[in-house]
């Protein structure tokens, strides 16, 4: 295909979600099968020029005076990927499979794209409805920090030192370019390919070996700031498909327990799989069965409990740019619900002395230090961990991680702009 052809290939992929609000990769598999001339090369290209116009829609419609998805992709050509006017006609000059030409109007936008004059949404290209809560946590940041969230998201890895130590990983995908990350002691990071799209790493011998997992570096920061030392008990409430309890299970070199639990049954479905591949012995899962409480025995009794709660998940918007435009008000009031009943439930499970880790991928204070206030006037007795002394947790890396993230009395920020990761607030709380 040509350039021209992808791009409209682009813009009626946009036209799709436009129409119906879709998951971008359900649409873009869709679209694969019923396009499989396209190669795999135009695919990825394809699904490039959607993404970035996903991240950039508010900015790129604001430019180009509409919010259509033909508006977008021309918008997003000249923010996301600095063409200029004479390369974006080359591209819109009619031709067979190629859009429709330039208007005059389009062509006047496109000579000298400013944003200059918008508002804060608009050029952290993200919803309008969200910019108090977001001016509330950044202030007048909140554009630089929405900026950084439309910026394409790197892969990173987490070395499984229970197999293989860092370095001997790092010289195993030396074909990948791979490099140390920048705070996780065990973070291995990957530049992406020419069109933005990640080198298929699961595919390597090391991962069927267990030497990694694929793993944001700011998911790994929230095990390692957890404290989570050999010997402990643990009880993962949210464990999910299980990235942080594998992550928590090196940590304390295969000593202790895990007890790895989620209220959806499902979520956990991948665990068992990973657990093997990884060696980790030191977890055991517990399934919901119905109206049993699975988790009984374990009152009282914990070292640390971790609540990596389900969240709207902004602080990952660099991964999934069409969750941010899909988010609705509803979904942000159930989640808060959500998390304020799961954070209650974690109270139940730690001993005297013991510790809650709260973490969402989110950057709402809704979610964040409002969830921590309102616990603490639930529940006596649990003293908030300050951000500065959470991040002693990491060593020596720890004093510089103070200056990056953003401290609060609640707990921590990381945030793209800040700590080149996906966005994560951790809090730890302490049963005194």
């Amino acid at each position: 295909m040509t350039p021209s052809a992808r791009l409209s290939a682009a813009i009626e992929i946009l036209t799709e979600l436009e129409a119906r609000a879709r998951p971008v990769a359900d649409v873009l598999k869709e679209w694969g099968r019923a396009h499989r001339f396209a190669g795999s090369g135009d695919r990825a290209a394809i699904g490039s020029l959607v993404y970035d116009a996903l991240r950039r829609k508010a900015s790129s419609a604001y430019v180009m005076g509409e919010e259509t998805p033909r508006a977008v992709a021309l918008g997003m050509l000249a923010l996301a990927r600095d063409l200029d006017l004479a390369a974006i006609e080359k591209l819109f000059d009619g031709s067979r499979f190629a859009p429709e030409p330039l208007s005059d109007d389009e062509k006047k936008r496109l000579k000298k794209p400013s944003l200059a004059k918008a508002p804060a949404h608009v050029k952290g290209d993200y919803p309008e409805w969200l910019d108090e809560q977001l001016k509330e946590v950044f202030g007048k940041d909140r554009a630089e920090e929405g900026e950084a969230l439309a910026a394409r998201a790197p892969l990173d890895l987490r070395t499984n030192t229970l197999l293989a130590p860092r370095e001997k990983l790092l010289d195993d995908l030396s074909h990948l370019h791979a490099v140390e990350s920048g705070w996780s002691p065990f973070g291995v990071r990957i530049p992406l390919d020419e069109h933005g799209r990640n080198p298929p790493a699961t595919s390597e011998p090391a991962f069927q070996k267990g030497w990694f997992e694929v793993q944001d570096e700011g998911s790994q920061l929230a095990a390692v700031l957890t404290g989570a030392k050999a010997g402990e008990q643990v009880l993962d409430l949210c464990a999910g498909a299980g990235g942080k309890t594998l992550a928590l299970s090196a940590l304390m070199e295969n000593k202790g327990q895990i007890f790895a639990f989620d209220g959806d049954v499902r979520r956990l479905a991948p665990i068992f799989d990973r657990i093997k591949r990884a060696e980790a012995r030191n977890i055991q899962v517990r399934a919901p069965k119905g109206k049993t409480e699975v988790l009984a025995d374990l009152k009282g009794r914990m070292d640390l409990v971790l609540v990596d709660a389900p969240c709207t998940g902004t602080g990952v918007w660099r991964r999934h740019p069409d969750a941010k435009w899909r988010m609705r008000p509803g979904a942000l009031e159930i989640r808060v619900r959500e998390q304020t009943e799961l954070l209650d439930q974690a109270a139940a499970f730690a001993k005297p002395g013991g510790r809650i880790v709260y973490v969402t991928c989110s950057l709402l204070p809704a979610e964040n230090g409002a969830q921590i206030e309102g616990f603490l006037s639930r529940h006596d007795g649990w003293q908030p961990t300050p951000g500065k002394d959470i991040c002693k947790a990491l060593g020596e890396r720890g004093a510089i991680l103070q200056k990056a993230a953003k401290l609060m009395p609640e707990g921590l920020l990381l945030t793209p702009k800040r700590t080149n990761t996906d966005g994560f607030f951790i809090s730890v709380l302490r049963k005194v």
